[in-house]
């Protein structure tokens, strides 16, 4: 009875049809010196016997598991949730499967699932890090052993990996501009804590922007806190807590956007009448809420891509480290609708606009250079 138990190997397999143990290993993984009638005895009765390969050991044979560790803080939000779906996606198409892991915004948790995916022998690793990492150095044991790492969107400034991360400040300096434009002339800014990328850099295009206008900087209408909506909805009683309110709102995340336009119905704002708001990532919730939300298209598909080609030129290259060193950028595109007093949108290909903005290198010179 603990026989038929057991796990089969191709040891079992070559008894069953008196082949070598070599031929029955070259038939299943079909070696062109095989015939293809030996091949479909094999692969025949390795169905009939329940043989699954052990793709662990055939992994510490050459070195390779064929497996990618990803890293995100929260599977549950839109943009992380598109991207692991499109890195897996494309990885399939390799050859690679995907091994995806939250941190929940926990540097603790990060740290232990690096370990984790180190351990696990993984062939690479993407990671968008935590709120709170500032101190990459529990990533540097991948680095020891030329194991490509990739990071994407909340990204380390002085680390030397690959990074792909949308452009922030473009994105803050549009969504502030575009609230200008349309005839706001004191803006609340709410941003995540300045310990991550992100919310520096759209901080940091928010202040370009009302420079640039010749509006002036109010600390008392910048909040910084993680974007939830309890933290939105009390940074909402804050901001409407007396008059004047302020005529415009540019949220650093749409859950955040979404929370404030739900604050204002409740309470008799008019948007965008009264007070205009963006939001940030184009979740499609702000399409389908009334009114309908604008926000900064970050395009997580073409990020997702771009994850995975940057990964196997990293693979695939021999010396990996002599890659690490480079940044790239990928395009935001302002979607205009109802919040803001827009009544349409579109968006232009962000595989051409991508081009442009690597090309081009740092936006915010360019910002600059228009003054």
């Amino acid at each position: 009875m603990s026989s038929l138990r057991s796990e089969k190997t191709i040891v079992d397999i070559a008894e069953e049809l008196e082949l070598s143990v070599s031929t029955v290993s070259r038939a299943l993984n079909d070696h062109p010196n095989i015939s293809a009638k030996t091949k479909e005895r094999v692969k025949k009765m390795a169905r009939k016997l329940g043989y699954r390969p052990n793709a662990m050991a055939a992994g510490l044979r050459n070195n390779k598991s064929k497996t990618i560790g990803l890293i995100v803080p929260r599977i549950s939000m839109f943009f992380p949730a598109t991207i692991s779906t499109i890195i897996q996606n494309k990885l399939q198409e390799f050859g690679y499967n995907l091994i995806i892991c939250q941190s929940n915004d926990s540097l603790e948790q990060e740290i232990e699932l690096a370990n984790t995916l180190y351990s696990a022998r993984v062939d690479g690793l993407a990671v968008s890090a935590t709120l709170y990492t500032t101190d990459f150095s529990h990533f540097d044991i991948f680095k020891q052993q030329n194991t490509p790492i990739v990071f994407f969107d909340r990204t380390p400034k002085d680390y030397n990996v690959k990074v792909i991360k949308g452009d922030d400040f473009l994105g803050g300096y549009k969504a502030t501009e575009h609230l200008v434009e349309k005839g706001c002339k004191d803006i609340v800014h709410i941003s995540g804590p300045l310990t991550c990328n992100l919310y520096t850099e759209r901080l940091a295009g928010y202040k370009e922007a009302l420079q640039r206008h010749k509006l002036p900087y109010k600390k008392h209408r910048v909040f910084f806190h993680e974007l939830t909506r309890e933290n939105a909805w009390q940074t909402a009683e804050k901001i409407f807590a007396q008059k004047p309110y302020p005529d415009g709102i540019f949220a650093t995340n749409d859950t955040t956007a979404i929370t404030i336009l739900e604050y204002c119905r409740k309470h008799g704002i008019k948007v965008p009448e009264e007070c205009k708001i963006v939001g940030y990532s184009n979740d499609p919730r702000t399409e389908i809420i009334t009114p309908s939300i604008t926000s900064v298209d970050q395009f997580p598909a073409t990020m997702g891509e771009r994850i995975v080609a940057a990964l196997m030129d990293l693979i695939q290259a021999r010396h990996p480290a002599a890659y690490r060193h480079s940044q790239e950028i990928v395009p935001i595109q302002l979607v205009e609708r109802e919040s803001s007093g827009g009544t349409g949108w579109e968006i232009p290909d962000p595989v051409s606009n991508g081009k442009t903005a690597v090309a081009t290198g740092a936006t915010a010179k360019a910002v600059k250079k228009k003054k």
